[in-house]
């Protein structure tokens, strides 16, 4: 069922023959993970990009007072990768964390990689999936530049309900960046 839901997401994203995307979906390989389990650790070079079927991923970093501030999280039919990471090959800032039970699947950077050099199309679904990262991460950082705190919340609320209804009060403070107080307040307010 997950390859299905992969093949359903990578059709919306590219056209692609079906002797192309079994070729792609061989790749990709299943894997569970617990609540609260690392899949990625700081330090570590990001290998792996992950396509979440059921459950939950964050990608996070801890700065030096050990606060630590979620820069993405992936539900279903998302990816989710250390990006930097991954296309650097350098030791990553960043965290990846199974926030729920989480059904995945994943591909290691070498045949991601080699995708894109067999399947043209690949390379295409790429520079779309980096796009998408880019406009969210510009966004994101936007927000918090030039939004108030409350600002933030109600954007969220509109954009991605799903994080305030399914994630606990610190992972969604930490996401919009306010202190879980502050959270408590804003949710008071709308």
């Amino acid at each position: 069922m997950i390859k299905q839901q992969l093949s359903d997401y990578i059709k919306k994203i590219i056209e692609v023959t079906e002797e192309d995307l079994t070729i792609i979906l061989s790749y990709f390989k299943p894997i569970n993970q617990k609540k609260n389990d690392f899949l990625l650790s700081q330090g570590q070079v990001s290998q792996r990009t992950f396509f979440v079927g059921k459950g939950c991923l964050r990608i996070f970093f801890v700065n030096e007072e050990g606060k630590d501030t979620t820069r993405y999280i992936a539900f279903e039919n998302q990816f989710a990768t250390a990006l930097v990471s991954f296309i650097t090959e350098l030791p990553s800032t960043e965290y990846i964390q199974s926030i729920e039970q989480s059904e995945l699947l994943y591909i290691n950077h070498q045949d991601f990689r080699h995708l894109m050099e067999i399947i043209p199309q690949w390379r295409q679904f790429y520079c779309k999936y980096l796009e998408k990262a880019y406009v969210n991460n510009t966004n994101r950082l936007m927000s918090f530049t030039t939004l108030d705190a409350l600002e933030r919340y109600n954007q969220l609320l509109k954009i991605n309900p799903t994080v305030v209804r399914r994630l606990p009060n610190k992972i969604v403070a930490s996401y919009i960046n306010v202190s879980q107080e502050t959270l408590s307040r804003l949710k008071s307010k709308t």
